[in-house]
């Protein structure tokens, strides 16, 4: 994997988690000095969707969306996009990404992004298994008149 797409991984993954897990798991980590290089900013992008996922683009409308910029006293730069409102969780993404940058990346591996992805994948199998016990099969019987 090489390093544009493992940090392509690690931002789409602190973009989609739950705020509230992710302050959870920051909570064990030592926060760094930093400077802001673009404060957390609340704003609106705008989604697109393809008819069955390979027609023509279209606009399906706008999702509020935070960003922010940082960099930390050692040199290295963390960005954030984040979905909804929550400046703090724009922050602690950033300080991640930035983290992800320098010596401490196997620390905040370890115990920030695996146990986040790990979670983030077992809501997705429950709700995945709720959404299977409502499955309908319909059945038909071919009769023998052509």
């Amino acid at each position: 994997m090489t390093e544009m797409t493992a940090r392509k991984d690690w931002m789409s993954l602190l973009a989609k988690a739950p705020p509230k897990a992710l302050a959870v798991l920051w909570e064990g980590q030592d926060a760094p000095d930093f400077t802001w290089l673009r404060a957390p900013e609340i704003g609106a992008a705008m989604v697109r969707g393809r008819m069955g996922g390979t027609g023509a683009p279209f606009n399906m409308g706008e999702m509020t969306v935070t960003r922010c910029s940082l960099q930390l006293d050692g040199g290295a730069v963390g960005h954030a996009y984040v979905q909804g409102r929550d400046k703090a969780h724009a922050e602690r993404a950033a300080l991640v990404d930035a983290l992800m940058q320098t010596d401490a990346a196997e620390r905040v591996r370890a115990g920030v992004l695996e146990p986040l992805s790990a979670d983030m994948t077992g809501r997705a199998k429950a709700r995945a298994a709720k959404a299977a016990a409502t499955k309908v099969e319909f059945f038909t019987l071919v009769r023998g008149e052509d």
